[in-house]
């Protein structure tokens, strides 16, 4: 092969690799409109007395969407440091309680973790924070922050004991979701809630990757968007 072919088998590589990218973003922005359009789609359904539970509030974006409905929120978010602009973005409602802890499989008292660069843009950075070590984003070497986890299929289960509507689950807990999503699904929690929209992480943790496909499965098993593990 001489040089010219070296030189067009480069620039070809180079295209495909950018068209790739390309089709990536184009993929992901497709599904991030899908994903606010059908939220909401649910948030118009939503009435007072309704109980909505946002569970990785960070600093309240979506939490005051579901505040405005008129439905009673409980935002769950862990760090420290988006709790307090969480409290203070919702504070305005009477309708949203905000619990600075994190949701599990289990209650437990856990490290948080946040990113390398979370000092450099806490605001962007502490989307990643995660109870999660062995996540990608977070910088497991670094210092953590101890962090109540609550015994979420409990919790929930409580509340629907009590009667209340549980018309809908956010839930972006980076890569928590795991463990969390099947003991509900073990529990068939769904079949008595509105729908679940979850953000799943596949890919911080590519030795899960079978279950996370696995938790798919199982969540198809349910009436189209019941169970919605790609949220955004």
């Amino acid at each position: 092969m001489d040089e010219d072919d070296h030189s067009a088998e480069a620039t070809i590589t180079r295209l495909r690799n950018r068209l790739q990218r390309v089709r990536g973003r184009l993929e992901k922005e497709t599904r991030r409109a899908e994903s606010v359009g059908f939220l909401q789609g649910v948030v118009a359904t939503l009435r007072p007395g309704d109980l909505v539970l946002d569970c990785g509030a960070n600093v309240g974006r979506v939490t005051t969407l579901l505040a405005e409905s008129g439905a009673d929120v409980v935002a769950f978010e862990p760090d420290p440091w988006a709790f307090e602009r969480l409290v203070e973005a919702t504070a305005h409602f009477d309708n949203v309680t905000c619990v600075n802890a994190a949701v599990g499989a289990e209650a437990a008292t856990l490290t948080l973790y946040r990113t390398a660069r979370f000092a450099q843009d806490p605001a962007k950075q502490s989307e990643s924070s995660s109870i999660m070590p062995d996540a990608r984003t977070v910088d497991a070497e670094g210092e953590g922050i101890e962090v109540e986890v609550i015994d979420f299929p409990a919790w929930l289960q409580a509340r629907l004991d009590e009667g209340r509507r549980v018309a809908l689950v956010k839930m972006d807990i980076e890569g928590a979701e795991l463990d969390l999503m099947e003991v509900l699904l073990d529990r068939r929690i769904p079949d008595r809630t509105g729908p679940f929209l979850v953000e799943t992480h596949p890919g911080l943790f590519p030795g899960k990757r079978s279950r996370f496909e696995a938790l798919a499965q199982r969540a198809a098993e349910y009436p189209a968007k019941r169970v919605n593990l790609d949220w955004i």
